[in-house]
């Protein structure tokens, strides 16, 4: 057998005609053209949380693998066929760039993994196509709110979950949990004395809900994340799990449900979103912000019971809510004031402004 002949630079012949330079340059150009499309996908999972940093996103991706590594997969594909939609839809540059069309998605496809069982391909198909659609829900949902200068925030993605477990049970390749979990609302049960071990848990657990993974320690990843990009927004989200414990307490909530953290997720994103993101951050905006935060705290129960009949699952239904209008009542008190160099269609800051939150 013949040995293969060597080029006259040194470099292996590959029987083509390609050198080894044109091959090296090729992967140069494959690496750099995965790695422009890498940064945006983990700013969209950063932006979950308002924040445009890609340290952020992977340190969020941890979190995710930590609760469990189907839904850090989840999470990753959500949020690149979300980014990757918006770029094929020749959606502003600027706004693929930081993340702003990634975090409705990545929201649908953890949230399908959790709900619809992540080990199903018809979950996996589901999860997919959500997070394409979602795009486009988000576009006409920002073209409405822009009237009157609102976000979208995680709008987008509270209806299409909604829309998608509330008629699940009514397709038999898609629900895997037996008879559809219709029912009324019932009255919370069971102790609301609060441990020690059970605050500890919940305020971690505060942060982990917001992409319904119910672990202390998990939280605890997220909240690293944040911080690494954000101090004041760390310290507005560890300020609103705080007023999200005391609201419970003081309304009576049953314990479990505080310690797993699903009573406070809420309150953390109303917090972020008035006491330092769409808000100028001041004393007024941390009181407003606290108020929201509270608000949405009492208002997660309500609208539990109003999705009873298909699970009660809220998502983040409370945030919008109270984000919304707060944010809509904020030109009528003189003494907040919007902050500028906001995306008005998305959930977090833009560039500059991003570093104007730490």
């Amino acid at each position: 057998m013949r040995e293969p002949s060597m080029s006259t630079n040194g470099g292996a012949s590959t029987g083509t005609g390609v050198s080894a330079e044109a091959g090296d340059s090729a992967y140069r150009r494959l690496t750099a053209h995965y790695g422009r499309f890498a940064v945006p996908v983990l700013r969209g999972l950063a932006q979950v949380d308002f924040l445009p940093s890609a340290l952020t996103g992977a340190v969020f991706s941890v979190a995710l693998f930590a609760g469990g590594w189907v839904y850090g997969l989840y999470g990753l594909a959500g949020t690149a066929v979300g980014t990757a939609t918006a770029r094929v839809l020749g959606v502003d540059r600027n706004r693929v760039t930081a993340g702003l069309e990634g975090f409705n998605a990545c929201l649908v496809a953890v949230g399908c993994a959790v709900f619809l069982g992540a080990g199903h391909l018809s979950t996996a198909l589901l999860a997919l196509a959500g997070s394409a659609l979602v795009t486009v829900v988000g576009g006409a949902v920002a073209r409405i709110l822009a009237t009157w200068e609102l976000p979208a925030c995680t709008l987008p993605f509270c209806l299409l979950a909604s829309a998608m477990t509330i008629g699940a049970p009514g397709f038999a390749r898609v629900w895997h949990h037996g008879p559809g979990p219709a029912a009324t609302a019932r009255p919370m049960a069971g102790p609301t004395a609060l441990t020690v071990t059970d605050l500890w848990h919940a305020f971690f657990a505060n942060f982990a809900q917001i992409f319904f993974m119910p672990q202390w320690y998990v939280g605890l990843i997220f909240l690293a994340g944040i911080l690494v990009a954000s101090r004041r927004l760390a310290a507005m989200a560890c300020l609103g799990s705080a007023v999200a414990l005391l609201t419970a307490w003081a309304l009576g909530a049953p314990a479990e449900q505080v310690a797993e953290g699903t009573m406070g997720h809420n309150a953390v994103l109303v917090a972020m979103a008035l006491g330092g993101v769409f808000l100028v951050a001041d004393a007024w905006s941390l009181t407003y912000a606290l108020a929201g935060a509270a608000a949405a705290t009492a208002l997660g129960p309500t609208l539990t019971a109003v999705f009873a009949p298909s699970g009660g699952h809220a998502f983040t239904w409370p945030f919008v809510l109270v984000a919304l209008v707060f944010l809509a009542a904020a030109p009528a008190f003189p003494r907040l004031r919007r902050a500028g160099a906001r995306a008005v269609g998305g959930a977090g800051a833009v560039g500059a402004a991003g570093a104007a939150a730490r």
